[in-house]
């Protein structure tokens, strides 16, 4: 495993934006991994994993500390049974495709989520009235002090959260699937597929939606677009025009102008609707929101 200095972030986030690692590895291994791992204990630095770099807004000055990125056999979707088991870095495109080919259904709201089966654990990731909690029996939880098997509830997997923290990595997770007929699955993912494209700018440098919904009779987004939003732009960032929950990079963005943007639409929908949103998307680096 080769570790790199001052790689930049940007090139591995969806919305294109973020500033250098100070150190940069892609272990393909449980032993790579805790090689990693062992590396920034010694040094004292912090962990951080990037996944496919959705739902991710890292600093303009870059991370100080490890930022790892899992591939090899870590990153790999393969069905046992009735079981899909991922690597922790395995895309969700990658192990939809794994269960379908094994006849498995129940993954197929992850099409509408680009990231991967360790990220959708970090953050309980849902969509299509799916999510991570309600398929996973249980996730492979990887630290410098040892590893171990964690159970959805153990996580504390809630809506669009869990308890996990930097420093403790998902190497492996495990979903319970159900069978279903391929082409059945194939078709419920096309559907699905059809309504993301109309509904989000998915042809747009995004990280994904930006606030949770609120508990409240309206979402995220069209509270947002009740308040005007849409189109709102911040030097190269912008609210989408096509869906108020979206930032876009609409040319050479900064994160620090998402997070202006964020910021109005937080300002904007407690003056409007008397709500505090909650951000959806994780913040990593410097960053230092007025909220």
């Amino acid at each position: 495993m080769t570790l790199d200095e001052h790689v930049p972030l940007s090139r591995f986030t969806t919305l294109g934006t973020g500033g250098p690692a100070r150190w940069f590895a892609r272990p393909e291994t449980e032993a790579e991994l805790a090689e990693a791992l062992a590396f920034a204990t010694g040094r004292g630095l912090g962990v951080f994993v990037v996944g496919l770099g959705s739902n991710l807004l890292v600093a303009d000055d870059g991370v100080d500390g490890l930022v790892l990125k899992l591939s090899g056999e870590l990153a790999v979707a393969e069905t046992q049974g009735e079981l899909l088991v991922c690597g922790g870095g395995a895309p969700n495109a990658v192990a939809l495709h794994r269960a379908r080919a094994g006849g498995l259904g129940g993954f197929e709201f992850a099409c509408a989520i680009p990231g991967t089966a360790g990220g959708g654990v970090w953050m309980n990731a849902g969509a299509y009235g799916g999510d991570w909690r309600a398929i996973m029996a249980r996730a492979y939880v990887v630290t410098a002090d040892g590893a171990g098997w964690l159970t959805p509830d153990e996580l504390g997997m809630s809506y669009r959260h869990s308890d996990l923290v930097h420093g403790q990595v998902v190497a492996r997770v495990e979903f319970h699937l159900r069978p279903r007929d391929p082409d059945e699955i194939k078709a419920e993912v096309r559907e699905l597929n059809a309504t993301r494209k109309a509904a989000q700018p998915t042809n747009r440098r995004t990280f994904g939606s930006v606030f949770k919904n609120p508990e409240h009779e309206l979402t995220a987004g069209r509270m947002l677009e009740a308040c005007g939003l849409k189109g709102h732009r911040d030097g190269g960032a912008q609210i989408s025009p096509k869906h108020a929950n979206f930032i876009e990079n609409a040319g050479d963005a900064r994160s620090e102008e998402a997070i202006a943007l964020m910021t109005e639409a937080r300002r904007r929908a407690r003056e409007q609707f008397g709500v505090d949103l909650r951000h959806e998307v994780e913040l990593l680096g410097p960053l230092e929101p007025p909220f």
